[in-house]
């Protein structure tokens, strides 16, 4: 019986045909690259809405690994500080350190390039404390490349002897970072993930750090995540894990036309999640599908109070509100009343006074009960990429 050996193939920067799919694909999704986002919803909403499917993100990635935490599970421990009741601690912590990761990339992307150096620190917080091997997801040696050989579950690809790694990395690093036209960015993008996962340089944790390597070379091509924009390239790979196989395994076989339909893959993928986040940013869209169904949920669950409810639902047809925008409903009471009213839920973390306007606020939803309406709302919306 013979057995799957290690194959060599040159890495490149495949050029689709001009009259490709491919090739309109890049120039659909260049164009979202470039377009100002806009959009009619607070910027304080929309950022909730970021750091939300930054989570996602962090849930998908470790879920295509194996980890079963579900959204629900993992959101409970932002609502809850009951932590003795979490089934699964080790995989809550292992989301919770692809979403630090997350945080390391947009705080030092801008004043650093992807270069060895990043890439270890990246491995490091995504390993971090986790148990090693065959009881978790840690490695023996974090931000270390690999001095063992190793196989790929569910592929029928070997990875290079573990002494060519280091070769191969510095020619992966010197691809991304090669000054080449911005039309290519994209199609780098693609190439490069699939060149990581070819090479696998850690011990363990080479597909979750490739999918924030991914991440960041988005951001790095100008995907702003500081101007609004979500980029979420996990929810391409996790929709559907079997396909993302598969599609690994066409560009495993090393040819030209398997390496520019994985790229055709990856590259509508995103066009597709964009486009369908970027509705978030019509605030009339958002109001009536994902907010006020939210406190719809949330009143029949019994979270909040009718009045609560009230106020809330107040906010969230004005977007910004202060205590003069309540009178009608405390009518016949003390303004002391409404002011009590507006600091309980900012308590109760629902509102959140707008940036240096101390006494106007908004809605705020990203770790209380509330979250739970937001979820279900954009699950029934198709926003969820990771099913339950």
């Amino acid at each position: 019986m013979s057995q799957d050996q290690f194959k060599h193939y040159d890495l490149t920067l495949v050029e689709p045909n001009f009259k490709s799919n491919l090739t309109d694909l890049i120039i659909e999704l260049d164009y979202l690259r470039k377009k100002p986002l806009g959009g009619t919803t607070p910027v304080m909403i929309f950022f909730q809405l970021k750091h939300l499917f930054h989570t996602l993100e962090s849930i998908g990635s470790a879920r295509i690994e194996g980890n079963n935490t579900t959204i629900v599970e993992y959101f409970e421990t932002k609502i809850s500080s009951d932590v003795e009741e979490i089934k699964n601690p080790m995989g809550i912590k292992e989301i919770k350190n692809l979403e630090n990761a997350m945080s390391f990339i947009e705080e030092n992307i801008k004043s650093h390039k992807i270069d060895r150096a990043f890439l270890s620190e990246m491995h490091k917080i995504i390993v971090k404390d986790l148990p090693l091997p065959p009881d978790g997801e840690g490695d023996r040696t974090p931000g270390e490349y690999r001095k063992v050989d190793l196989k790929i579950s569910k592929s029928k690809h070997v990875p290079p002897n573990w002494m060519k790694v280091e070769d191969y990395m510095s020619e992966l690093l010197d691809f991304i970072n090669s000054e080449d036209a911005p039309k290519y960015d994209l199609l780098k993008a693609a190439i490069a993930h699939h060149r990581f996962v070819w090479v696998h340089p850690f011990g363990n944790g080479n597909g979750r750090t490739v999918r924030l390597f991914t991440y960041a070379m988005l951001v790095k091509t100008g995907f702003n995540f500081d101007i609004g924009r979500i980029i979420n390239p996990t929810a391409v790979f996790c929709s559907n894990r079997n396909n993302y196989y598969e599609m690994l395994s066409e560009a495993d076989k090393g040819t030209d036309e398997g390496i520019l339909n994985w790229s055709e893959y990856v590259i509508r993928g995103l066009k597709e999640e964009i486009v369908k986040i970027d509705k978030l940013t019509d605030y009339s869209f958002l109001k009536s599908k994902i907010l006020l169904p939210t406190i719809t949920h949330s009143l029949d669950r019994k979270y909040i109070t009718d009045l609560e409810g009230k106020i809330l639902k107040r906010v969230i047809e004005k977007k910004i509100i202060q205590s003069s925008d309540l009178k009608d409903l405390f009518e016949g009471k003390a303004s002391s009343e409404i002011s009590r009213q507006i600091k309980k839920l900012v308590d109760k973390k629902m509102l959140i006074p707008e940036t240096n306007r101390a006494r106007k606020y908004v809605m705020r939803f990203d770790n209380n009960y509330l979250l739970r309406g937001i979820i279900k709302s954009l699950d029934e919306n198709n926003f969820l990429p990771i099913q339950d």
